[in-house]
């Protein structure tokens, strides 16, 4: 009993140590430590450091550095939310600061890879029909990368993901305009290839769109607009061309 009570208060006395020995490190030692912890890969323990320099020391250099690693200690934590908000916070507070452009590529790159939920996986859900809000989150994130930092180290990667993104969305446009037609609602059809043609134009999902728009006029029995937009289709995908003709009833294929 007594080697235990000596053992227990040696170790509190080393705590109340270690404690004091940290509230007199300063700023460069708190984050010499904080970059020691994310090289191990120990991001939570790199967090609190990071989160400890900025209350402590919040106008130190070390401090304002801290604000981008903590952006990527959240992201490799796994810790979506927080790291968007420190991305936003050092935008907001730092906005010409040079190395504002990590902030939105971070911000960019969380929402890019936004993964897909349990039941997702589970049933092999094809995530062009999921609402894209997090893509939109992403485009418009790297496109504001894009447009304040084009010299900017990460604007090739983030155009790369911006191409893919615009992909994406188009690809949802064309999916709603396919149920709308499903269902019978061709003007909201029409409405949404439109607008897929109009703001995607190049993505592969324009092809569909269009057969959308020639299949939904000609539902609505405006035939002079689905003559057109049929001779648009013809101009675009010569080689395919049959895809949007009037099928002929049997009889009429004979005769």
């Amino acid at each position: 009993m007594l080697l235990l009570a000596v053992s227990v208060l040696a170790l509190t006395a080393g705590c109340r140590s270690h404690r004091a020995d940290e509230a007199k490190s300063g700023p460069e030692a708190i984050y010499g430590k904080a970059q020691k912890s994310m090289r191990n890969g120990s991001y939570g323990e790199a967090i609190k450091q990071l989160e400890a320099l900025q209350s402590r020391f919040p106008f130190s250099e070390p401090a304002r550095q801290a604000q981008l690693d903590l952006i990527y200690a959240y992201y490799k934590n796994h810790e979506k939310d927080p790291a968007i908000d420190a991305a936003d916070t050092f935008i907001r507070e730092n906005p010409t600061n040079p190395r504002a452009d990590y902030a939105y590529y971070m911000k960019g790159l969380i929402y890019f890879e936004r993964p897909a939920n349990f039941i997702e996986r589970y049933f092999n859900v094809d995530l062009s029909q999921r609402p894209p809000a997090d893509t939109r989150k992403s485009f418009d994130a790297l496109e504001e990368l894009i447009k304040k930092y084009p010299q900017s180290p990460y604007a090739p990667d983030a155009r790369q993901r911006m191409i893919f993104l615009r992909n994406r969305l188009a690809d949802f446009e064309l999916y709603v305009a396919q149920y709308y037609m499903r269902r019978g609602a061709y003007v909201g059809a029409l409405n949404r290839a439109k607008y897929c043609v109009e703001n995607y134009d190049g993505a592969p999902a324009v092809r569909g769109s269009l057969k959308v728009i020639v299949q939904a006029y000609r539902a609505l029995k405006l035939d002079d607009l689905a003559a057109n937009a049929e001779k648009v289709y013809d101009a675009n995908y010569p080689s395919d061309a049959q895809a949007v003709a009037v099928k002929k009833s049997w009889w009429r294929r004979i005769f």
